[in-house]
Parts: structure tokens; C-alpha cells; sequence
């Protein structure tokens, strides 16, 4: 079967990848917000779900990125090229954001002296050495970009209800 596409819908994987980050970004945010205090067991349990949802989107963004270079996307809509041009960069900051942000987190970990831990398969794994310098810098850089991604991923939310309700085209629809 060939994925390349006779309508103007993105793949099934696509949608599949699209929708799976999501809510594992969701997840991510959930848990950072609601840990609790440090050295409490609701922080342990609620990092280990961070830590857990942040992997798989790294490595579910890697599967999406080698799909969509492989697949492609439908062809854009037609319409209003500064929206064309400000959706591009929309969707290249969020590919930014789904690779980096999960790295971040592990350089930051890592740099702190300690594997990354995903619970409950009792599985660790380094990327690099210890390094009092740089852990600071990762750590704000980790959560500046998490904090800016909420305005990111809420703006592209927006649009494309925008382009559901105001502009009524096919843009959402292409996505579910």
C-alpha cells in the first residue's frame, strides 16, 4: 500500500504522530504543574510521568520527522500568503520545540550527574558527563522553552479553530 496521498488529508500516521504528541505534551505539562513539593511522593510519582512523556515525544517526533520527510504533507491551502508563511514558521518552531525540548531535559539531568530514570522498567540511560556549568544554563533554557510553548501551542490551537470557524476551510479537517 502507498501512503502517497490522493486527497489533500495528511496520512494516517501523520495524524496518528500529530495526536499522540499532543497528549503526551499534555501529559508533560500536567505533571510538571501538579508534582507537588520536593522530596514528596507525588513529586516523585508525577516527575517519573514527566520524565516518561517527554521521552516518548522525542521519540515519537523523530518517527514523525523521518515520516514526513519520507511521506511528505498535502499541498498547502490556497489563501493569504502571510498566513501560509506565519503557519510554516509556526509548524517549524513546534518541531523545534518537540525535538529540543526533550533533549534539554536530559542534557540538563545528565549534566546534573545522573542518568535519566524512566520508572517502572527500572531502565537508565546518559547522554553526557556531569557539568556543573552547563546544567544551569539547560535548566533555563528547558523551562523558558516550555514556558513560550504554551503561547506556541496555544496560538496554533487557535488557528486552527480559526480556520474551522472564521475562515472555513479544510485545515482542521486535514488533521482529523
Amino acid at each position: 500500500m502507498s501512503y502517497r496521498r490522493a486527497s489533500d488529508r495528511y496520512t494516517t500516521p501523520a495524524i496518528f504522530f500529530h495526536w499522540a504528541i499532543f497528549l503526551l505534551i499534555a501529559l508533560a505539562y500536567l505533571a510538571i504543574e501538579i508534582r507537588g513539593p520536593k522530596g514528596s511522593d507525588s513529586r516523585a510519582f508525577w516527575s517519573s510521568v514527566h520524565f516518561w512523556a517527554g521521552t516518548l515525544v522525542l521519540g515519537l517526533a523523530v518517527l514523525r520527522l523521518l515520516w514526513r520527510l519520507w511521506a511528505g504533507a498535502p499541498a498547502e491551502i490556497e489563501g493569504n500568503r502571510l498566513l501560509a508563511f506565519l503557519a510554516r514558521g509556526a509548524h517549524l518552531a513546534l518541531y523545534v520545540f518537540i525535538l529540543a525540548q526533550p533533549l534539554l531535559r536530559i542534557l540538563m539531568i545528565n549534566t546534573g550527574g545522573h542518568p535519566v530514570t524512566l520508572a517502572w522498567i527500572n531502565f537508565n540511560y546518559t547522554l553526557v558527563g556531569a557539568n556543573p556549568i552547563a546544567r544551569p544554563v539547560l535548566k533555563t533554557a528547558h523551562e523558558w522553552l516550555g514556558n513560550a510553548f504554551y503561547w506556541v501551542i496555544g496560538l496554533h490551537a487557535l488557528a486552527a479553530i480559526a480556520h474551522h470557524v472564521v475562515f472555513l476551510d479544510r485545515t482542521l479537517r486535514r488533521m482529523v
